[in-house]
């Protein structure tokens, strides 16, 4: 235990780390897998494998609906792509890095909820909930950790950004 002004409360390892200097791997993580996966969305392949996510998703649907399945790759590759340069120039700027840090944490908000609605997301022969069939439940719960990382960096970067002389440290 830490005693704080305010009385008890537990310490945890991460507060003594000060610098958060750290976060620079988080961001080129990010970047790497929005630039990867938004390319990938301009092949048939790709489009075809998201298109059952889109088609069951109450927040997603219209994008089929309205540009069919290879355009609603192309839209969710664009803003996957504006995603990743985002993220590339918030390592220079942190309204830059809030802003791409707010982009992917609402992507995998976004995807997350695919969970709820992609038939096949639990394993029938295992009774269902909680067990996750490999693909597509256990492919999607790793978005728990990007969505993670995404807010971390995004409160890293608003942080950076306020006027504090002590927050004026590189956030990577």
């Amino acid at each position: 235990m830490k005693i704080s002004k305010n009385g008890y409360r537990l310490q945890i390892a991460e507060e003594s780390a000060g610098s958060r200097a750290f976060l620079v791997y988080l961001r080129w993580a990010l970047v790497l897998i929005f630039l990867w996966f938004g390319g990938m969305k301009f092949t048939a392949y790709e489009a075809n494998a998201i298109s059952p996510f889109i088609t069951h998703s109450p927040l997603m649907s219209w994008l089929n609906s309205l540009f069919g399945v290879t355009g609603a790759s192309y839209v969710i590759g664009i803003l996957e792509l504006s995603t990743a340069v985002a993220l590339i120039a918030g390592a220079f700027n942190p309204l830059f890095s809030a802003l791409g840090a707010a982009m992917s944490a609402v992507t995998y908000i976004i995807t997350l909820t695919f969970m709820l609605t992609t038939p096949g997301i639990t394993e029938a022969s295992e009774g269902g909930f909680p067990a996750l069939g490999a693909m597509p439940g256990q492919f999607l719960l790793k978005d728990s950790v990007l969505l993670a990382a995404s807010i971390c960096l995004f409160l890293a970067s608003v942080q950076r950004y306020g006027s504090s002389p002590r927050n004026h440290e590189n956030i990577g």
